[in-house]
């Protein structure tokens, strides 16, 4: 599933080929929505909301999730897709631009004034405009409720944080010298924690290449994740991985290093 990151560039790039212009084309290609039309309303803007995509098209939200196989395109007319079209579900279509959503795990059209019923569970958004230290004490206090669970689970529900993803979550554990499996109550400072997952998605945010190390260079880019019996940067220890999850659909590797995270 994409990070939050990935998700801020979708919505910049579907923004700039779709804010301000009117559709020609609207056509979602799920039962339920088979027979919704906007043809003509003008997009106002699309933004992300954690892993979350609204594009807000007069009185209507359409939103969408990518999930784990979801992709957003952007074509010139007369261009041939990049991936069959029956996996399209979503296509919206301007003067100048095609704009195709694949495989997305969410499709849903609500009014923008019940934008909450689509999104309103999620946690402080880590790239939200806003973001601020009442955000960051809000998303703690979120964690604490989270007590029994270990903390690589909290940080990726996205009802306690929002944007997080896997990656992340395991080189934010790493840099803070926490194991994945700790418990939420026996981790110091979730403040501190939140801060920095702030500051590491907001550090790539801009960018396809995404580090958390500082290196760009392949093999480099990440302390543990996708790491596993490569020795560590800092200490030279056998990464470990292992699994965890809330259930068993949710279920993600996890890495550690068990020098560095205690």
């Amino acid at each position: 599933m994409p990070e939050g990151d990935t998700v801020f560039r979708t919505a910049e790039h579907l923004n700039q080929a779709l804010a301000g212009r009117p559709l020609t084309v609207f056509d979602l290609r799920v039962p339920r929505l088979a027979s919704a039309d906007l043809r003509g309303e003008t997009v106002d803007e699309v933004v992300s909301r954690g892993k979350h995509l609204l594009t807000r098209i007069g009185e209507h939200t359409l939103h969408t999730h990518l999930k784990m196989e979801g992709a957003w395109h952007v074509y010139r007319h007369g261009s041939r897709w990049r991936r069959p079209a029956y996996q399209a579900r979503a296509v919206l279509e301007n003067a100048e631009w095609v704009v195709v959503g694949f495989d997305l795990g969410v499709v849903e059209l609500v009014r923008r004034d019940d934008e909450d019923e689509a999104v309103g569970h999620l946690g402080p958004d880590v790239l939200s405009p806003s973001w601020s230290e009442a955000e960051v004490s809000e998303a703690a206090s979120r964690l604490r409720t989270d007590g029994g669970r270990e903390i690589d689970v909290a940080l990726l529900d996205q009802r306690n944080l929002a944007g997080l993803g896997n990656v992340y979550v395991n080189e934010l554990c790493f840099l803070r010298g926490v194991l994945p499996q700790r418990p939420v109550d026996e981790v110091a400072d979730l403040e501190a924690l939140v801060a920095l997952g702030r500051r590491l998605i907001v550090a790539n945010r801009d960018r396809v290449e995404r580090t958390t190390t500082g290196d760009l260079r392949p093999g480099r880019r990440t302390y543990v994740y996708g790491r596993e019996g490569r020795p560590c940067l800092r200490c030279g220890t056998r990464i470990r991985s292992g699994e965890l999850g809330a259930t068993e659909l949710t279920r993600r590797i996890t890495y550690w290093c068990p020098t560095c995270q205690s």
